[in-house]
């Protein structure tokens, strides 16, 4: 698939029409910054972003790019949302973190830079494209050899969908309903055959669960029936 067809336009007019939203910490996207430490913290202590170039492939209005940044990378980030991209470079001249934000999918920006990233991070999109595949080869194109790639996405299971739709969008109401479509959600075991078809190396895996009495999220690597992160590298 080419990179001007893996895009879904509903799905990018879902972001859109929140994206003035992105950085109140009481909207729709308040998940989205109390999972963010949890996210850094893990990519941060598995490959020191100090001093490296980083990509985040789907940044939306910025908030994993801005903490990169923040924490000494040289950030780029891209989106195909005109809408969040705009957020994102505004929020930037409010908090003067320095990060360059692009108009593009993955596959343009690894025909066009390849091999160009230290670390690569593709966080919570995966499962609003066509084809997750392509985008992971992308992903894999713009990390140099021995460079560190970050997934993560939903499971496609009963459980997944009865907390990530059910509990999430309809009772507990931490994302906008529709946010989620079941039949895009990706199981671990898809996740590893893409990642093996990119020429990538599997190196770890870790869920992240919500406590909806304690309002807490933690990392948990036993348990990826839902959300999950994943780490794989690049062969030298």
């Amino acid at each position: 698939m080419n990179s001007t067809n893996n895009v879904d336009p509903a799905e990018i007019a879902k972001f859109e029409a929140l994206a003035s939203r992105w950085w109140d910490r009481n909207s729709e996207f308040k998940p989205l910054h109390e999972i963010n430490p949890l996210r850094a913290n893990y990519i941060d202590g598995h490959s020191p972003v100090a001093g490296k170039r980083l990509i985040d492939v789907g940044c939306g209005g910025g908030i994993l790019a801005e903490s990169m940044a923040q924490r000494g990378a040289t950030v780029t980030g891209i989106d195909m949302g005109e809408a969040p991209l705009a957020v994102a470079r505004l929020h930037q001249l409010e908090s003067g973190v320095d990060v360059e934000y692009l108009h593009s999918t993955a596959e343009q920006r690894a025909d066009e830079t390849p091999a160009s990233f230290d670390i690569v991070c593709c966080l919570e999109m995966l499962e609003h494209v066509p084809d997750p595949g392509s985008v992971i080869k992308a992903c894999a194109a713009l990390a140099i050899p021995g460079g560190n790639l970050y997934f993560s996405t939903i499971n496609r299971n009963p459980k997944a969908f009865l907390f990530a739709i059910v509990g999430a969008e309809h009772i507990l109401k931490l994302l906008p309903a529709g946010t989620h479509e079941y039949d895009k959600f990706i199981k671990p075991s898809e996740m590893a055959a893409w990642i093996r078809d990119a020429g990538l190396i599997l190196e770890d895996m870790t869920g992240l669960i919500y406590n909806p009495i304690t309002r807490h999220y933690r990392l948990s690597p036993g348990d990826v029936s839902v959300n999950y992160m994943i780490r794989a590298v690049k062969p030298a």
